[in-house]
């Protein structure tokens, strides 16, 4: 998920998808009610570790903030150095694994009809649409930046659309790599909050539908994932020697890339 989330037009949320863990991530964060924090007020540190491990499965996080973080520290540098030097290949490979997470999707509807067909197309339009868009102009003074971390991180547990791809249409991506990069720690801290934020408030909104409506949402994910499509297309089209050793080059690494996740999605079923 780190990897993804690096990559503007790559969704953390696909992979999630893919490794069948979805449901569960988007439950545990919609769990999170900070409700451990009132026994503090008592001096209730016992009442407080009890709320805590009731609300936090830390079982799960851990590992999956480490992997989202040890991704950041080491494997940008890998997707960059992938994206500079074989654009169409690594996009190739992206569009691989959001069409067979797509696939993956439709096998877990139970039927298709005729409201699934048309949300699905909504989803697809509305996200075709979306990363059509061109960047903004936009100024980087911390409510704004508050602002795009909310916005942004909701692509995190969003199957296609990308936090990296979001902080580039509202002119923060750049911004935030040198923040990172500069250790700017009041930029950080207020992205960060507005993250967190964002988070919790989404997942709660997200894990509602998927308890009361997972047909139609789960339908307009697949739609999202497909209208998001473009953003590999294009960069594959743009990058690739028109030829024919060059596109069936990015044809094979594609169905490598579509290969791999039904690998990982039979492997992984089991976390669901």
């Amino acid at each position: 998920m780190g990897s993804a989330d690096i990559v503007p037009g790559v969704s953390g949320g696909t992979i999630a998808l893919i490794t069948g863990i979805y449901a569960h991530l988007v439950e545990a964060i919609s769990n999170i009610k900070f409700g451990f924090i009132k026994p503090l007020f008592k001096a209730d540190f016992k009442g407080f570790w009890n709320k805590l491990l009731e609300e936090i499965d830390f079982k799960f996080f851990i590992p999956l903030v480490l992997g989202i973080g040890i991704a950041f520290l080491t494997l940008a540098k890998v997707v960059t150095y992938c994206m500079d030097n074989y654009t169409a290949l690594t996009y190739a490979f992206f569009l691989g694994l959001i069409i067979s997470s797509a696939v993956i999707l439709f096998r877990k509807l139970n039927k298709v009809n005729l409201k699934n067909i048309i949300f699905a197309i909504i989803g697809a339009i509305l996200t075709y649409i979306f990363v059509s868009l061109n960047p903004i102009a936009a100024n980087h003074s911390l409510i704004v930046i508050f602002i795009s971390g909310m916005i942004a991180i909701c692509a995190m547990i969003l199957p296609g659309i990308s936090g990296s791809f979001l902080l580039l249409l509202l002119g923060q991506y750049k911004y935030m790599l040198n923040a990172l990069h500069n250790l700017q720690i009041a930029d950080i801290v207020v992205f960060v909050v507005g993250a967190l934020i964002g988070i919790l408030g989404f997942s709660k909104i997200l894990n509602y539908l998927l308890k009361n409506y997972e047909e139609v949402t789960m339908a307009f994910l697949i739609g999202v994932m497909l209208g998001s499509l473009k953003v590999p297309a294009v960069e594959i089209v743009n990058s690739v020697s028109i030829n024919f050793s060059g596109l069936l080059l990015c044809i094979v690494v594609a169905v490598i890339g579509f290969a791999l996740i039904i690998v990982l999605e039979t492997r992984f079923d089991y976390m669901e």
